[in-house]
């Protein structure tokens, strides 16, 4: 399996016992989606790798503790500890409406209500503050923020979001 047809559930945050157990930190809004899961893939050493779950239990919001088959011991548990956790993507709860994933945005077309069409969607800036659509206009660079009252409707079907930006948001990249 390969990260690009997998989204990113979590990471293994802490061992819980001396018996193997982990615990994972969800990076998710709807944690008890994932609390009866049957195997989840283990990003080590950049390969994906699949863990096949004995047991498991939400706790504290957004933590899963978890129990790997064949991992038995702190030692075990230590080896896999900070290590990203994977799930493919047809496992993703469908999104309509205006609520979209950011992975399937890529590639569609940004368009503003008094700019028009602004160019591609290439990438999402999650790394800030407030997460970022990265527009490529013919080579230029727009970034443009992904705020509730910015975003006004998701077309899957013609792959365009429309936005309403602030006046000369835009003009600024230009």
């Amino acid at each position: 399996m390969h990260k690009d047809n997998c989204f990113y559930l979590g990471r293994i945050v802490k061992k819980h016992s001396f018996k193997g157990e982990v615990v994972i930190k969800l990076d998710t809004d709807e944690p008890e989606l994932y609390g009866n899961l049957e195997s989840v893939f283990v990003d080590l050493g950049n390969n994906l790798v699949p863990f096949f779950i004995e047991k498991s239990s939400l706790s504290k919001g957004t933590m899963l503790r978890l129990k790997f088959e064949g991992v038995d011991s702190e030692e075990d548990a230590e080896a896999i500890l900070r290590s990203g956790i994977y799930l493919p993507i047809d496992l993703l709860p469908k999104l309509t409406g205006d609520k979209f994933y950011y992975h399937e945005v890529i590639g569609f077309d940004i368009k503003d209500s008094s700019f028009g069409t602004v160019g591609v969607i290439k990438e999402i800036n999650d790394s800030s503050a407030q997460p970022l659509f990265v527009v490529d206009r013919e080579g230029k660079e727009i970034f443009i923020p992904m705020i509730d009252d910015f975003i006004k409707k998701v077309d899957r079907e013609n792959k365009t979001i429309e936005v309403v930006t602030p006046e000369g948001l835009i003009d600024l990249y230009l």
